[in-house]
């Protein structure tokens, strides 16, 4: 373990990586990075299997068994997908057990194209729950309108989740509460709280990039001194809000009955633009408590010469308010920005949904 590795893991960052593929799990590369990168989790995507399952020859066997059955592409994604983050939760069992089952957990995620769909969602989320059938299992469900009570109905159910796509602090007030009613019914239902988990993916770099190309666009001097300040200001005020969510006392109420916060996590923390410090949107967002999510060269960067001095966050409120309230100023809306990347996140892991289909029916 580096020493910007363990800097974060004393400030009570917990490590995870954004890729999943048949490369990484039978070269040994997971465990590697588990041994030495303190990694206790893994984040997938359509993006992410839709480019492992074009690059290779790790799932050609598999493939060529399920063509001879005449599997077609929609079946077959369900399988590989999961095939592959079965196999992950089996390689992160042993930081699962060694965390007390808070981490050591892989995501697969509810088909994209049901992000709008409730009832459809819940029974996305039930299918993946059974065919996977691993306890250090998430499933992913996108923190749309229609996604929210899907959420509380699947955590209800004894059914792990990760929340993903959250980009406004308004949606992650609703999904805090989202997360509450589930773990409520949970415990009315007889659940044993504390097997039950969550985590709240607050996307970053997307919001920088959405809010600089506005910035950009108006050019003015006073515009430009709010580049590149969005997406960390946005996530520092998130946490603040998870911070207040633990003290209600609807909150204790459920930790006395067993159950565990649930922990935001920073998702695309990739820096978009090369003139930002490659590890900025880790350095800038450690604090305890947080799960930070980083693809492999992200995590490299960090490893090599992270900048992390423990807890970022507290004590960043005040000025974090002002970034937001300065972007509306000088003529950014942040509520049309996140509705803006809301849609568009959706959007861009349907397009990679159906490109793993079309992938996958090409190889069969």
């Amino acid at each position: 373990m580096t020493d910007p590795v363990k800097r974060l893991t004393d400030t009570g960052v917990a490590i995870w990586l954004d890729d999943l593929n048949r490369e990484l799990l039978a070269g040994g590369g997971l465990a590697r990075l588990m041994r030495e990168r303190a990694l206790v989790g893994v984040t997938s995507n359509p993006t992410i299997f839709a480019k492992a399952v074009s690059a290779g020859d790790r799932y050609d066997d598999q493939l060529r068994d399920l063509a001879l059955r005449g599997v077609g592409a929609e079946e077959a994604a369900r399988v590989v997908t999961a095939h592959d983050v079965r196999w992950g939760c089996d390689v992160l069992r042993p930081a699962f057990d060694a965390t007390d089952h808070l981490d050591g957990r892989v995501s697969i995620e509810c088909d994209p194209r049901l992000a709008w769909d409730t009832a459809a969602t819940i029974a996305e989320a039930r299918e993946l729950w059974w065919r996977v059938d691993r306890p250090n299992l998430y499933v992913k469900i996108p923190a749309t309108e229609e996604g929210l009570p899907a959420i509380s109905a699947a955590l209800a159910e004894g059914i792990s989740v990760n929340v993903t796509l959250t980009f406004s602090l308004d949606r992650y007030e609703q999904v805090i509460a989202a997360y509450l009613d589930g773990m409520d019914a949970a415990r009315e239902a007889g659940h044993d709280l504390s097997q039950i988990a969550s985590v709240a993916s607050f996307f970053v770099s997307r919001v920088d990039t959405q809010v600089d190309e506005r910035l950009d666009k108006i050019g003015t001097a006073a515009a430009r001194s709010l580049r590149g300040r969005a997406a960390i200001a946005n996530a520092r005020l998130a946490y603040q809000r998870f911070e207040r969510s633990l003290e209600t006392p609807r909150w204790r109420a459920l930790a006395a009955a067993g159950a565990r916060p649930q922990r935001p996590l920073w998702a695309s923390t990739g820096v978009k633009d090369p003139s930002y410090e490659d590890t900025r949107y880790v350095d800038e967002l450690a604090a305890p408590n947080v799960v930070i999510t980083m693809p492999g060269s992200t995590l490299e960067a960090v490893a090599d010469h992270g900048r992390a001095r423990g807890d970022a966050i507290r004590g960043s409120y005040e000025e974090s308010q002002r970034v937001l309230d300065e972007l509306g100023t000088v003529g950014v809306s942040y509520q049309e920005v996140v509705r803006d990347l809301e849609d568009d996140g959706v959007a861009r892991f349907e397009s990679s949904w159906h490109e793993l289909l079309d992938t996958l029916g090409e190889k069969l």
